[in-house]
């Protein structure tokens, strides 16, 4: 009888009750231990590797385990995968349409402990497909659902959660004025309208003392900051101060009362887009570069901006400090355009944060509750307005917000994002996306490349 070489997969999405002496980790494997072990007659036999999984989402391929595991399979160490739900391996179709590909590639079976079937029989793979089919329908219907709920509810004038602004606690999930808070606020659009700058507002209210809002988050006090230019911008572009609220670029009337009188909150925006004339907004544009100190090339050295003027023109870029030490050498190294490679990162990070579906996968948040999913699409959704913003400043503070740090290579840019930022699970996750900019010693050209 032929021996057939069994390996134990193990995932759970958090961290939660990891550090317990008997988790969930060790509760799958020993189901599926016992299920290898029922099957001896037919010549199942346990591997002694043990390919676990703790804290990683199963909407994404990039896990350590998984990988270590696949990486056996084609070196012909293990027959048959054994799970003991088939969303440990994956909660993507498409994913594992792609495991299973690999594994019958190299000979190998997928079987699963609590469903009772293997991918070693045509029935068992067909099954399989049926339930991740459905299983990926019903996380989509899910998002849309939530998706359609929060639009109905923001015409209807609801707050639908996120980050409370300064000036507002939330009550029994409503907006009720913080009066002391509030008092900072009007100032410092009173401020605004004195001074005419934000630059100057910003220098004004610290030394003022003007401190941003003090929250909890993952059960310490973050806040009480100065302000930034960024904060400010943000601040006094928001609707909500006077008693309305956005939606996909459209204002409603809110059930939350106004912090500034319509007067002044008209004042405030005229002033705004006075001083940020065509001329001045295409002049901010060039002159920023959005991913200052968060560009690193594949030996992990830091990227510096740099520019260049031709006729008069101001060209932005990145540069490696291999080009920066020798300026001549015009093979080894990056120089790319900062304005390309910021709209890269930007288009990247918008596609994820308006796709509920996918953003929910990245986040590892499939068996949330609708609770937790609507805090968390509210959270993205407020992310993308402000990344989406035509002020680059307020851009730029968006993205230092999210961003950890952008990872270059040949083929993939990797943008490691602050998952703590959207969820109240603090850690780093990676969202990848194909390099379209070609790195050159002196000249950089963008090519246009087909998806796959």
């Amino acid at each position: 009888m032929k021996k057939i070489r069994c390996a134990v997969y193990t995932r759970k999405s958090t961290e939660q009750g990891l550090e317990q002496d008997f988790n969930s980790l060790d509760a799958q494997r020993e189901a599926c231990e016992a299920f290898i072990k029922s099957q001896k007659a037919l010549g199942w036999t346990g591997v002694s590797n043990a390919y676990d999984d703790g804290g990683l989402s199963g909407g994404t391929m990039d896990r350590p385990a998984l990988q270590a595991l696949l990486s056996d399979v084609e070196g012909g160490l293990v027959d048959m995968v054994v799970v003991y739900k088939v969303d440990r391996l994956t909660r993507s179709l498409a994913d594992f349409a792609k495991i299973v590909e690999r594994l019958d590639n190299h000979g190998a079976s997928f079987a699963s402990v609590t469903q009772q079937f293997n991918t070693s029989t045509s029935m068992g793979r067909m099954t399989l497909n049926v339930l991740m089919t459905f299983a990926q329908f019903e996380r989509e219907v899910t998002a849309e659902r939530i998706r359609d709920k929060i639009a109905a509810s923001k015409k209807k004038g609801l707050w639908m959660g996120g980050a409370v602004p300064l000036g507002y606690d939330n009550i029994d999930k409503a907006l009720l004025i913080n009066e002391r808070e509030a008092q900072t606020v009007r100032r410092l659009f009173e401020l605004y309208l004195e001074l005419g700058s934000v630059k100057a507002l910003a220098l004004q209210a610290n030394q003022l003392g003007l401190r941003t809002k003090v929250r909890m988050a993952r059960n310490k006090s973050v806040g009480g900051l100065p302000f930034s230019r960024g904060h400010l911008y943000q601040m006094l572009k928001n609707p909500l101060y006077a008693g309305r609220v956005v939606h996909k670029r459209n204002t409603y009337p809110g059930q939350h009362a106004a912090i500034i009188d319509q007067e002044i909150w008209d004042a405030v925006q005229a002033l705004m887009e006075a001083n940020t004339s065509p001329r001045a907004r295409s002049t901010n544009i060039k002159d920023i570069s959005l991913l200052t100190g968060l560009v690193y090339d594949e030996r992990g050295d830091r990227l510096s901006p740099t520019h260049t003027k031709k006729n008069g023109k101001r060209y932005r870029y990145y540069i490696s400090k291999d080009l920066v030490l020798d300026p001549s050498n015009v093979v080894a190294g990056w120089r790319l355009p900062a304005e390309a490679l910021d709209k890269l990162v930007t288009e990247g990070l918008l596609s994820l944060l308006n796709d509920d579906a996918r953003l929910i996968g990245k986040l590892g948040q499939d068996s949330a509750t609708p609770q937790q999913l609507k805090k968390l699409i509210g959270r993205a959704a407020a992310i993308a307005e402000l990344l989406a913003s035509a002020n680059p400043t307020a851009r730029q503070e968006s993205i230092r917000d999210i961003v950890v740090r952008v990872d270059l290579s040949a083929e993939i840019v990797d943008i490691q994002l602050d998952a703590g930022r959207i969820t109240d699970d603090s850690r780093v996750i990676s969202l990848k996306i194909p390099m379209t900019l070609q790195r050159r010693g002196v000249e950089t050209k963008i090519i246009v490349r087909p998806r796959l």
